[in-house]
């Protein structure tokens, strides 16, 4: 059987990464394609040492976009069969926008010293096997990756600005009700799933999860898909 391999989870979902979450639940319940789920930390394994990743047969695949077109394409997959030119362009937009909230996330837990302790304490409370010198390896490595992407050189306010407009954009394109394209859901609604229930749930009152709690329809929206995927 297809097996996905990712992060653990954190704070009641199923991976702390957004994009081991979006592949989950784009899975679980939207696709309903049968896979095993295995957690793990240690990405080495991984295509380009990076989670999460698929190992299907003889198949590895990583990367969660590229996973989500191998699936479809292999199992045929019908989730975004209906939609318009103009709604996979805005599609891509979104995953673009979710690809740069994800290191505004990302630097939030491991070098944000306002949130990072938070951080580590509830990983070691979660997931005792890990080590304050495993987990500081870990920031130290993230330190160097945001230093180079670019991220690591804002100021910490100023980091948190640019994912506070992310989440802007993103609110704009959810309607109150439903789903960014109608009534059902579709991929990119798993996308913004991954990366939202990663702010939403996260119990610790950063200036995203300030913004997500005040926008009903982000609320909503992860509500829905979060109740999907955990039954």
């Amino acid at each position: 059987m297809l097996t996905l391999y990712s992060y653990p989870p954190l704070f009641g979902v199923a991976d702390n990464n957004g994009y081991g979450l979006k592949v989950f639940a784009f899975f679980l319940k939207l696709a309903g394609v049968p896979f095993l789920h295995e957690h793990i930390f240690d990405a080495s394994k991984a295509p380009r040492q990076q989670l999460p990743y698929i190992v299907d047969g003889r198949d590895t695949v990583g990367d969660s976009e590229t996973i989500l077109a191998y699936v479809t394409g292999k199992y045929g997959v019908a989730l975004d069969a209906a939609l318009t030119p103009a709604q996979r362009t805005t599609n891509l937009l979104v995953t673009r926008t979710l690809d740069d909230l994800y290191w505004v996330m990302s630097y939030s837990r491991w070098q944000d010293e306002r949130y990072r302790p938070l951080f580590r304490d509830a990983l070691m409370r979660e997931h005792p096997g890990l080590t304050d010198d495993g987990l500081m390896k870990a920031k130290e490595f993230n330190a160097r990756r945001y230093y180079y992407q670019g991220i690591g050189r804002f100021e910490p306010d100023a980091a948190m600005a640019r994912g506070l407009a992310d989440l802007a954009a993103l609110a704009s394109l959810i309607p109150s009700q439903g789903y960014v394209h109608g009534d059902k859901p579709t991929t990119v609604d798993a996308g913004i799933y991954g990366f939202v229930a990663n702010i939403y749930f996260y119990d610790i009152n950063t200036p995203l999860k300030q913004f997500v709690v005040s926008h009903e329809a982000l609320v909503q929206h992860c509500r829905a898909i979060h109740a999907a995927v955990s039954k």
